[in-house]
């Protein structure tokens, strides 16, 4: 067994757990059989920083450039590999084998950068929060920043509807995306939602309107889940390039220096707060209290947190607002999948 196994099984675990047994078996069996003496297998075995799911997750490095190559129909012996085709162990890794051989160079730059997938369900939780800040203040169009924007699908939330156990919906009357997670638990008010603004940081944005960004999000689309390449298609076909590069505490603290009257301010961010360094970390919360001790009441500040606290965990759902009079107000709405398979609201939404 390689000294990759482990780290290479705990990736497919948790690609079990999020719906995907093709990247669970690819996972487990390059785990297995990547070896000293292969240039590509050497440098994954000596990498250097954090290789684990939480760090620079190279084990779904590894995976998008190998997807890169059945996307761009670079490998015909890959590709006749990949779902919705169905081969033996020896038959994938077969394939994995020479495609290491023949793109060494493809594979090695693909490892260079951290896996963006910009997940469009996680989008359930900014519809169902801006519906409750819309009640809130019914008057307000929103400005919404994201942080960890990738290529700023997200900020399109509401291009997307939100479909409820019971029969109803929640966001935009003609969607390009319909949600569907499986929710429990109390359900989200119904509001008008109007943007007037969004823009999002990343420090390494994508463009929506790129052929080489769109190759990357779609090669770390898992290869056996259609309806979530649908998905990211169909966010891609709407998207305009609204995300700035940058650190997101500069950043932040740029966008919110000012109060906006007649504006609700959105901050959110999803699964992309533990990736900050500490000094990202601090500048982001000292720039929302600066921020949210200026709001106004008809300049409010509202902070989403979607963020997994723990490994193997839903993603905590926080919601926090200025709404201008000198309070803070939170509301823990519940918890969701990192993919939005899932959302267990805990609380009734109102503030």
């Amino acid at each position: 067994m390689t000294p990759l196994a482990g780290l290479f099984s705990q990736q497919a675990d948790a690609c079990a757990r999020l719906g995907s047994p093709f990247m669970q078996r690819l996972l487990t069996l390059c785990g297995q059989r990547l070896a000293p003496g292969q240039p590509i297998a050497d440098r994954l075995l000596d990498w250097p920083g954090d290789a684990t799911a939480l760090g620079d997750a190279i084990a779904l490095r590894f995976a998008g450039a190998l997807h890169a190559l059945v996307l761009m129909g670079r490998d015909e012996g890959l590709r006749a590999a990949y779902p919705p085709n169905e081969v033996t162990d020896d038959q994938l890794w077969s394939a994995i084998a020479e495609a290491m051989q023949t793109h060494h160079d493809h594979i090695m730059h693909w490892l260079d950068s951290a896996p963006q997938t910009n997940e469009v369900r996680r989008a359930t939780a900014m519809i169902a929060a801006s519906q409750l800040l819309a009640t809130r203040f019914p008057a307000l169009p929103f400005r919404v920043f994201e942080l960890g924007a990738s290529a700023g699908l997200n900020l399109f939330f509401d291009r997307y509807d939100l479909a409820l156990p019971d029969g109803t919906t929640r966001g935009a009357e003609d969607p390009v995306i319909t949600l569907s997670p499986e929710w429990t638990g109390p359900l989200p008010p119904r509001a008008d939602v109007r943007i007037a603004e969004r823009r999002g940081v990343d420090l390494n944005p994508l463009r929506p309107d790129d052929p080489q960004a769109r190759l990357r999000l779609t090669s770390y689309t898992w290869p056996d889940q259609p309806e979530r390449m649908a998905r990211l298609q169909a966010a891609l076909g709407i998207a305009t390039p609204v995300v700035d590069q940058g650190d997101a505490g500069t950043w932040l603290a740029e966008r919110l220096a000012t109060p906006s009257p007649g504006h609700i301010t959105l901050v959110f961010h999803t699964i992309a707060w533990q990736y900050f360094p500490p000094a990202t970390d601090a500048a982001c919360r000292a720039a929302l209290e600066a921020a949210g001790a200026r709001a106004t009441p008809d300049a409010p500040l509202a902070h989403l947190w979607v963020e997994a606290n723990r490994p193997k965990h839903p993603a905590t759902v926080q919601l926090h607002l200025w709404p201008g009079d000198g309070s803070k107000q939170s509301l823990d709405l519940g918890e969701m999948n990192p993919h939005g398979i899932t959302f267990a609201a805990w609380e009734p939404f109102a503030l």
